[in-house]
């Protein structure tokens, strides 16, 4: 499973939920952090929302990049964990 995570520097929101994200490990996962601030439109779009989660799906020959919601700062690994895997279950259904 691929992930995006919206982030910047010096935001410890963003670096708690990475450092946690690199962790899990059911479901695997492939995480892809892009900096805000090298580019205006996610700049624009996330400045006042970070960290934002993105899950990548494939349809076809189109990516979907679809919003998680964001989990709490004081979620554990394995809190994630389970919030990922219930999640992506009941998108992967629909």
């Amino acid at each position: 499973m691929r992930l995006i995570l919206y982030s910047k520097p010096g935001c410890h929101l963003c670096e708690g939920l990475q450092e946690k994200l690199e962790q899990v490990s059911t479901p695997p996962i492939e995480l892809e952090i892009r900096d805000i601030t090298t580019r205006e439109d996610w700049f624009q779009a996330y400045q006042y929302e970070i960290p934002v989660l993105f899950r990548v799906r494939s349809q076809r020959t189109d990516r979907v990049e679809e919003p998680l919601p964001r989990p709490s700062p004081r979620a554990t690994v394995q809190q994630l964990e389970q919030m990922l895997q219930k999640y992506l279950l009941v998108k992967d259904k629909e």
